[in-house]
């Protein structure tokens, strides 16, 4: 069998990793970081095709995977349902998954502290160079490093995140913490706050160790806010000591004044069981949105996966499901065509046009989001619209 690297050690990599390696290959996946990344993260919406990825990977499906929640509903300023849709759906998280997926792949082989620095190519093989001055050599290089992928920017250079004009506050909150109004109306389903030029989801997921009994389960909240790339952006991403962090703040990083006015903000702008879980939200981050969208997946005897392949913008839902299908075509194509630039080729065939549709589909819900400060902008979105578009699994579309 193949000797197969890669780079990339979050969910992505982790799925494709120990697929191929049930296919009976010679895996080693190669992570920057050090130390446990379980608790990164939050709330991650399930598909079929997450679960038969899960199931591909060795990962067994079964109550203890998320959180069953039967419905959907919006909620306006004043905490009053406006709209809702019964819509079953379980909830998982991402540190839930990365637990299952990194306790299926053997330790010895899951490397960390492996900086990619950049890769040569032969006739026969790939060879990975890491900072620390190690050298891999392998039949294939995987690239599941993420949206500031190393891989990529060797391979094509040209694709880079492009900022949507928007960020998102994310947490989650401990539901002990919760009062019985907001447990009773909201907490078990999948919530929508839309103020003007806004908007919020929400939906309960496993609870500090995983946990899913009635209790000690959280509730996980994604709020997008409009915030231009020249000044609002900038601020942002800047600490209580005035350090710039332009690919990213850390959580812990946060400015403590940009949290406080955020919080500000969802008590005269959310419904009140909004701006309570956000209140009551330990700490808060931000992530900016940013599409990626590649014309090329394979490269000789290189191919990029999940996030480094694309990235698409969460109201789809599709993050970590799309990274299963990426790692289920990966091994069907190495299955029939052995580890070869030929079987890159033909995954590229297979996850290109779907990897595109989805970006596309992402930017179409979040152009509501992306117009925000501009002349004509819509200022709501229909509620039953959102209900209905949002998160769902494409496969099972609400009727």
């Amino acid at each position: 069998m193949a000797r197969i690297l890669i780079a990339g050690g979050s969910l992505g990599g982790l799925l494709a990793a120990n697929m191929l390696l049930r296919e009976g290959h010679e895996v080693q996946l190669l992570e920057k970081a050090t130390g446990s990344l379980d608790g990164r993260g939050a709330g991650i919406v399930t598909h079929a095709a997450l679960n038969r990825g899960l199931e591909r990977a060795g990962v067994a499906i079964d109550d203890s995977l998320g959180v069953r929640i039967a419905s959907r509903v919006v909620l306006d300023g004043a905490g009053e349902a406006v709209a809702s849709l019964a819509l079953p759906q379980v909830l998982t998280s991402w540190s839930r998954l990365y637990a299952l997926l990194h306790e299926a792949f053997p330790a010895e082989r899951y490397l960390q502290g492996r900086v990619v620095q950049g890769f040569e190519q032969a006739a026969g093989g790939v060879r990975v160079n890491c900072e620390s001055g190690e050298r891999f050599e392998a039949d294939l290089l995987i690239a599941s490093d993420g949206i500031r992928s190393a891989v990529r920017a060797q391979c094509a250079p040209e694709v880079q995140p492009q900022y949507a004009g928007y960020i998102a506050w994310r947490g989650v909150c401990d539901e002990a913490l919760l009062s019985r109004f907001t447990l009773t109306s909201v907490f078990e389903q999948f919530g929508f706050g839309l103020p003007a030029g806004e908007q919020l989801i929400g939906y309960p997921v496993a609870g500090s160790g995983n946990a899913t009994a009635r209790g000690r389960r959280r509730y996980n909240f994604v709020w997008y806010r409009a915030a231009d790339e020249q000044v609002a952006l900038p601020a942002l991403l800047t600490d209580a000591d005035g350090e710039h962090h332009p690919l990213g703040i850390p959580p812990h990083k946060v400015s403590w004044r940009q949290v406080a006015a955020m919080r500000e903000a969802a008590r005269a702008l959310l419904a009140p069981q909004f701006a309570e879980i956000i209140e009551k939200t330990a700490q808060p981050f931000l992530q900016p949105i940013y599409d990626v969208h590649s014309e090329r997946l394979a490269f000789g005897r290189v191919a990029l996966m999940g996030d480094a392949a694309f990235v698409a913008r969460p109201h789809v839902g599709m993050g970590v499901t799309k990274a299963a299908e990426d790692a289920m075509a990966l091994a069907e194509s190495i299955r029939e065509h052995g580890a070869t630039a030929a079987a890159l080729r033909a995954f590229e065939a297979a996850r290109l046009p779907p990897g595109q549709a989805v970006v596309q589909r992402a930017r179409r819900l979040g152009a509501y989001m992306q117009a925000q400060g501009k002349p004509g902008a819509e200022a709501r979105r229909d509620a039953e619209t959102v209900l209905r578009e949002t998160a769902i699994d494409p496969e099972h579309p609400p009727t």
